[in-house]
């Protein structure tokens, strides 16, 4: 009997944390189908600079899809920036993937001179902030002229020590034994890499994918630093750019750029947990 009730409070006390943890999300679901006069009545101590607070709604008296309507057919800047935001993560993605796989394979499995020097590098550098990068970061992209363009976020990031560090936990993991098997039964180290070596940290892989999608679907240090044109600006800094004014049409947006993220964060949240757990063991 006294494990039962144990039970339930766990269980009640885990529904009360994801309510709570849902409720921003709800907010924004019950408020993208909200008329304009009801989000005009709730948001209007924020319109008028008022002492009172606002007032929310769940479930909306009236509701409608005329802010959908608005974003999805007669906002084409939206898709702009929505296509400029995929362009770049997709971009980092696989340039890390033929970037970073490679350079933890070779951290993993090759003892050269100076390895854990070198690889210790790497670790302050994934420590350091973009804040402290900014300056060295802008100088360099303008003098290679690539400032004001996608590629000033893409390049730097594909050269990020980040996802190095978590594919090379999953390259330690191998066993040595089996990777001088296959050199003694005459495999060449490019086919052991393709056939041993990707496949069985498949997992970190895919783990830093996650991750990284989730980190640069949302950047707003970097493209606020390195792009003026706002033909060229991501979801991320979108957003902030709709007034309170037109708040229907910021709850819809916002829905949609929540969407790719909690598509990808579902579909590998196994990796994700698998990530989190490895960014945290030391070398």
């Amino acid at each position: 009997m006294g494990e039962n009730i144990q039970k339930i409070i766990i269980k009640g006390t885990l529904l009360l944390l994801g309510a709570f943890f849902c409720a921003p999300v709800l907010f924004l679901l019950s408020g993208s189908v909200m008329s304009r006069y009801e989000l005009g009545e709730s948001l209007l101590p924020l319109l008028t600079d008022g002492e009172r607070l606002i007032t929310w709604k769940f479930f909306p008296a009236y509701p409608t899809f005329e802010h959908y309507r608005k974003i999805l057919f007669q906002t084409p800047q939206f898709f702009i920036v929505f296509w400029n935001s995929m362009k770049i993560t997709v971009f980092i993605l696989l340039g890390q993937l033929l970037i970073a796989v490679p350079a933890a394979w070779a951290f993993a499995v090759y003892p050269f001179r100076f390895r854990k020097l070198l690889f210790t590098l790497y670790i302050v550098l994934m420590l350091m902030p973009f804040q402290v990068t900014m300056l060295s970061s802008y100088l360099v992209l303008q003098d290679l002229g690539l400032m004001n363009t996608h590629k000033a976020i893409i390049l730097p990031a594909v050269f990020s020590t980040y996802p190095v560090f978590l594919v090379y936990r999953g390259f330690c993991d191998l066993p040595k034994g089996l990777i001088e098997a296959a050199r003694i039964d005459g495999a060449g180290e490019w086919m052991i890499f393709v056939k041993l070596g990707l496949p069985l940290a498949s997992g970190k892989i895919l783990s830093a994918a996650v991750l990284g999608f989730l980190e640069y679907w949302s950047l707003i240090e970097q493209p606020l630093a390195f792009l003026e044109d706002q033909s060229l600006w991501p979801l991320s800094l979108y957003l902030p750019e709709i007034h309170l004014e037109q708040a229907g049409y910021s709850f819809v947006a916002s829905i949609i750029t929540l969407i790719p993220a909690m598509f990808v964060f579902w579909s590998g949240r196994e990796y994700l947990e698998q990530g989190i757990v490895a960014s945290a063991l030391k070398e």
